[in-house]
């Protein structure tokens, strides 16, 4: 089976110019018509309604009778007993490398001190953090550790998982596991826009949130970006949509390995983008024959196609350059440069989630273990955004304190300022002081 991968062929193309570029590389079809009235129609449904509304969600669209919303306490920490012994071992192993490397985003509070006037920083974690798991086409138990560990690293007092729950109503022993050995604090069986619902606004089983993190699907992305907007709880700025992947390759690549590449991040589902960049006709046409060969022995086979299907491409430039001209402008999630000078190639990468340099380094990794986190921008939101950290649980306040000299030294300026801007108790703030 061959010819999974539409071919773009952008030889000759200018490539220097991102806006002309960005007008002719194809986006998922999600990206450019997000659904937002079925989001906003569902968000409303759980505002109005509560647990009521979850319930009946989750007969509607996970086709699961649902009556406690919070999985029993004892029945997550039971999970890590009874997960096979090796993916214990493996989540552990994960769990101690995410939080060394969120460990080291800690820094010291920022302090500036001028001439009697100091300026500091006080970091503060939110009291209440919501984590997104997907769950419904694969149990990401991984995303249990990636969203629970830089909170329980921030100090974050109480951390909320939701998911969806099986056919048989229970939540995957593996993302319970998980959520046991990262701490989570609460579980809860429900999943899509209804959960991001529940965690803005609250319901009477789910106390609401001040943050939410978490990758999902389209619909999900976009529940997080609509309830943001009622400034009742933050989202980080990244838009953490369905997976992506770019693959940069060259003639020294191993053809099974890029093809492989391009194939797992597909087999997440629909509306992510799984692409192949390179430079040569003869690279092109093994990895396409590769990866049909690939998909046709997938037990995912179906969700691989639908990527494939909608935005599955190999995208043939002049040269190692212009590869990176359109990664940059498609900021994918994932980055892949398997060339003989990734380290080269890396120079020019400006826009994306994570990039992973040489043969040895499969996103893969990155998705498991390697530290980093795998909540990433998609839909070309690294444009501005970056990974999932322990900053997008924290407030950062600043302290200001003056000593006399300090403000006396300051208030001319004050009150010139405030005078231009027609604001006069400003003026008259700093003046009653000094004049005192």
């Amino acid at each position: 089976m061959t010819g999974l991968l539409t071919t773009l062929d952008l030889r000759g193309t200018d490539t220097s110019d991102p806006h002309a570029l960005r007008s002719v590389l194809p986006r998922p079809k999600a990206a450019e018509e997000p659904p937002i009235e079925q989001v906003r129609a569902v968000i409303e449904r759980v505002r109005v309604g509560g647990d009521e509304a979850l319930r009946a969600m989750t007969k509607e669209f996970d086709g699961v009778d649902i009556d406690a919303i919070r999985v029993d306490p004892d029945d997550v920490a039971g999970a890590v007993e009874r997960i096979d012994p090796a993916l214990r071992t493996a989540l552990e192993t994960a769990h101690r490398n995410i939080a060394a490397y969120h460990r080291a985003q800690l820094h010291d509070p920022a302090r500036y001190e001028r001439d009697g006037l100091v300026v500091r920083e006080l970091r503060r974690p939110v009291d209440r953090a919501g984590l997104y798991v997907p769950s419904a086409l694969a149990p990401l138990l991984s995303t249990a550790l990636m969203t629970a560990v830089p909170a329980k690293v921030a100090g974050v007092h109480e951390t909320v998982l939701c998911t969806a729950p099986g056919p048989d109503g229970k939540v995957d022993d593996g993302i319970l596991a998980a959520a046991a050995i990262a701490g989570v604090d609460e579980v809860h069986r429900v999943a899509g826009p209804a959960a991001i619902a529940a965690l803005a606004y609250g319901t009477e089983s789910i106390l609401a949130v001040d943050v939410i993190v978490g990758p999902g699907s389209a619909r999900v992305a976009q529940a997080k970006r609509e309830v943001a907007s009622s400034g009742l709880v933050g989202v980080p700025s990244s838009f953490a949509g369905p997976s992506e992947v770019v693959v940069v390759a060259d003639r020294d690549a191993v053809v099974e390995d890029v093809a492989i590449d391009i194939v797992l991040q597909a087999e997440h589902g629909p509306d992510g983008l799984a692409w192949l960049i390179c430079w040569d006709e003869d690279v092109r046409a093994a990895v396409d024959e590769a990866v049909g060969r690939i998909v046709a022995t997938s037990p995912r086979r179906e969700h691989i196609e639908a990527t494939l299907a909608d935005a599955g491409y190999a995208v043939v430039v002049d040269g190692p350059a212009a590869a990176i001209d359109v990664a940059n402008v498609i900021a994918p999630e994932h980055l892949e440069l398997q060339t003989a000078d990734s380290e080269d190639l890396l120079v020019r990468v400006k826009h994306a989630g994570a990039v992973f340099c040489g043969p040895w380094a499969p996103a893969s990794v990155g998705d498991y273990v390697a530290g980093p986190n795998h909540v990433l921008p998609t839909y070309g939101s690294a444009r501005f955004a970056g990974a999932l950290r322990v900053d997008d649980f924290c407030k950062h306040i600043h302290v200001v304190s003056l000593d006399e000299a300090a403000l006396r030294g300051l208030a001319p300026h004050v009150q010139a300022m405030a005078a231009a801007e027609g604001l006069a108790a400003h003026a008259d703030s700093v003046r009653q002081r000094v004049e005192r």
